[in-house]
């Protein structure tokens, strides 16, 4: 029976690829919510977009 190890880094539509992406939204995500806790501001406000 192979084991299928989804954390190798692959190029294309790859079950792979998809945790890779899940895991650097996460990282993404915590990032902004770090930036708008540090500045009181929204993401959109501390890029001066808004």
């Amino acid at each position: 029976m192979k084991k299928n190890n989804y954390n190798i880094w692959s190029w294309g539509f790859t079950k792979g690829a998809e945790n890779w992406n899940g895991r650097l939204a996460m990282i993404g995500f915590i990032a902004i919510l770090i930036t708008e806790i540090i500045t009181k501001k929204s993401v959109l406000e501390f890029l001066s977009l808004l």
